[in-house]
């Protein structure tokens, strides 16, 4: 990508496709670690046919770690993510994620040692009450899965700004940077399964015939090609303005799971006006960035 203009359309038309995740993740009959670790199996083993495996040895161990770390860490978020939408519904779990730019104002200065920007900080916060209205009234039987949406919107926040810090100090080519990580979550995940089948014998881990045509969407589609696009991105946009951008999830998920799964029956004034808290969030962020740190203006569309 040649310039920010680009990194963020780029962002934009990865987080349309994201707002399908939620989707396939309740279209696919399977509890949410394996079908976590079915996604992230099938891209590590995608991408090992696609990489130059030998670079992986020029790594350093410093950043063999971060990457493992990381791609723990996603591991555990998508774990979190897909909790939520088996626990609660679609829209509640996308509209979770809203809160990461709050935590990532919080995170990210604190993992690249910058100073807080306050101006990041309000716009995060702003992204509160947007995603309030967006969600609406959650009944109280979706609070687990509503507290589990919240604990991955918080991770989600801690790794983007490692992968802002190794894409800086290390510049590793994309596609084995996403190898690794993906390698890293499907080992997260397999540490997981024999605690769920302690706990739930009766959980099934194969696939339907169904399944596999949404697993492999689901792989192909909504991670490789995002992973890839995403890391491509940090290299443009700081990690604050890549999770804010990434609130756009929440309108294409609730949006998705209204007309698909008839969630919403009804969009009413709320969720229009959440949505156009998020939206202004969004795409004032390169305004409010070119003010307060004297940069060229880059709009995101």
């Amino acid at each position: 990508m040649k310039n920010k203009l680009q990194a963020y359309l780029s962002l934009h038309f990865c987080v349309f496709l994201w707002g399908f995740t939620a989707i396939l993740g309740k279209l696919i009959n399977l509890n949410a670690i394996p079908l976590v670790w079915w996604r992230v199996f099938l891209a590590s083993a995608t991408l090992f046919f696609l990489i130059p495996r030998r670079k992986l040895l020029s790594f350093s161990r410093k950043l063999w770690l971060r990457l493992i770390l990381i791609g723990s860490l996603v591991g555990v978020h998508w774990i979190c993510f897909y909790a939520a939408v088996k626990l609660s519904n679609a829209s509640v779990a996308v509209a979770t994620m809203a809160t990461t730019s709050f935590f990532a104002a919080i995170a990210e200065p604190i993992i690249t040692r910058q100073k807080v920007k306050w101006y990041e900080l309000g716009l995060g916060l702003l992204i509160l009450p947007g995603m309030a209205l967006v969600i609406g009234t959650i009944n109280w039987d979706m609070q687990i899965g509503f507290g589990l949406g919240i604990l991955g919107a918080l991770i989600a926040s801690v790794f983007n700004s490692l992968n802002k810090e190794v894409v800086e100090k290390y510049s590793p080519a994309p596609l084995l940077m996403s190898f690794v990580q993906l390698s890293a979550a499907t080992l997260i995940c397999s540490v997981f399964i024999p605690f769920l089948l302690w706990h739930t014998p009766e959980t099934r881990l194969m696939p339907s015939s169904q399944d596999w045509i949404w697993l492999l969407v689901l792989t192909w589609l909504c991670t490789l090609l995002t992973h890839y696009l995403t890391l491509q991105a940090l290299r443009h946009i700081s990690a604050f303005g890549t999770i804010l951008t990434i609130n756009l999830e929440p309108i294409y998920g609730v949006l998705l799971a209204a007309l698909i799964f008839r969630e919403d029956k009804e969009l009413g004034p709320n969720f229009y006006l959440g949505m156009l808290i998020i939206l202004l969030a969004v795409f004032s962020h390169p305004f409010l960035k070119s003010f307060f740190e004297k940069e060229p203006i880059q709009p995101p569309n």
